[in-house]
């Protein structure tokens, strides 16, 4: 085992995906303004309880500098962000290719990269977009439903153009899959990587996302090793997981039940999941608890915990 705790970061989601009480509208505090205001404690908070690195979030209401300051100051070291692109055509929309709608059609894809660069990063995680209003979200989520391949191959097509804009800013992207979006079985997922070349887009995949799928992951990482660029890490009820794909089931029906949980609380085989990396493994480890089960300063120690137990120093 090569990984070491300092390859290893936390994602602050479980100060930012927050259950909404009854009657009020889900929050996602990172498109709140006033998340400035608690951020750096938050990653204070991350670094207290042993982690050395947090995963960039640049907010649209912040600067690269006033960001870079406040990890600065929290004492953490950036990890990969994170970055998703649709297709127009899951939106309604068709556009020319080389068109000045398709070219700012990426300007997202260029502001990750220039943070990412600003960083001292060179990878990224590249997904295809969550839509929350779409049927995999609202309906049926973990199980391919209303497959369309017409879709997914513009899907492919998007998510290599944004590989190839990454990659002209000295950026590697790494395809992250997502439950809810266009790539979530591992047919979709498999498919992408077979329509990219792996000099354009690696796999940075996400282990919960595979197994909430049914996708063995320690299996798949290790049938994809030599493609791996970094991986989000994260534990889960797979008896809720099952239950998920048997009956069509809402996104966040699934998720607002005690569903994601801290390393080592959940049924994935995580021993499995390090060893898969292999021994040359060279990227990040960014562990992510999408709704914490405990209070989130309780699951960033935890979660620390883990790592220690887990990864030598």
């Amino acid at each position: 085992m090569t990984v070491t705790r300092s390859q290893v970061a936390l994602n602050p989601i479980q100060w930012i995906n927050l259950k909404p009480a009854p009657g009020q509208p889900r929050l996602w505090r990172y498109a709140d303004p006033t998340w400035r205001d608690e951020q750096l404690d938050v990653h204070r908070t991350i670094r207290d309880a042993g982690f050395g690195a947090a995963m960039m979030e640049v907010l649209g209401t912040q600067t690269l500098q006033a960001y870079k300051r406040m990890l600065d100051e929290a004492g953490l070291r950036p990890a990969p962000g994170y970055i998703q692109v649709a297709p127009p055509e899951a939106k309604g929309m068709s556009l020319a290719k080389g068109s000045a709608e398709w070219v700012h059609w990426f300007d997202g894809v260029r502001r990750r990269a220039e943070e990412s660069n600003f960083m001292g990063l060179d990878t990224v995680f590249l997904a295809a977009e969550m839509d929350l209003t779409a049927p995999r979200v609202v309906q049926a989520t973990a199980v391919g439903a209303f497959f369309d391949q017409d879709l997914l191959d513009r899907q492919v097509e998007y998510l290599a153009e944004a590989a190839t804009v990454l990659q002209q800013e000295g950026i590697r992207a790494g395809l992250h899959n997502h439950v809810g979006s266009l790539v979530e079985t591992e047919q979709e997922i498999e498919y992408v990587l077979g329509q990219v070349d792996a000099s354009l887009l690696g796999a940075s995949f996400d282990i919960g996302h595979l197994e909430w799928a049914g996708i063995p992951s320690a299996d798949f990482l290790a049938k994809h090793q030599d493609r791996l660029v970094d991986v989000h890490v994260k534990d889960l009820d797979l008896t809720i997981a099952a239950a998920s794909r048997e009956t069509p089931t809402p996104y966040y029906e699934v998720s607002d039940q005690r569903f994601f949980l801290e390393p080592g609380l959940g049924d994935i085989d995580l021993d499995g999941v390090v060893k898969a990396l292999g021994e040359d493994f060279g990227g990040w480890v960014v562990l992510e608890v999408d709704r914490a089960s405990m209070e989130p300063d309780a699951s960033a120690r935890f979660s620390w915990e883990w790592v220690e137990r887990t990864f030598p120093a």
